[in-house]
């Protein structure tokens, strides 16, 4: 699943105006964030950890209008704990948008 740079990287440069530094603190700190969440997905074998994992997940991609993210975290509020597909997904999502 391809991410929309565009989208995302317009709300970044929206919260950081004309600040080009702001625009790479945000978008390292979007990248750190959604990096922390996509480990403990991986990490999380019990239901309770997976679903805290998956709805910060959904949080930070709402706060930052990512929404194939937020459906890439709806898929893993539905999926069963460990599950690799949906962890492959998100960490896909993680390394292009991490590459653009």
């Amino acid at each position: 699943m391809a991410y929309e740079a565009g989208a995302l990287d317009a709300t970044l440069a929206a919260a950081a105006g004309d600040d080009a530094a702001l625009f790479a603190e945000l978008r390292t700190a979007f990248i750190d964030s959604l990096a922390r969440q996509v480990d403990l997905l991986r990490r999380s074998r019990c239901d309770g950890n997976w679903q805290v994992a998956a709805m910060r997940l959904k949080g930070l991609a709402a706060s930052f209008h990512a929404d194939p993210l937020i459906l890439l975290a709806e898929q893993a509020l539905e999926a069963a704990p460990g599950e690799p597909g949906v962890v492959r997904r998100i960490q896909a999502f993680l390394d292009e948008f991490s590459e653009a």
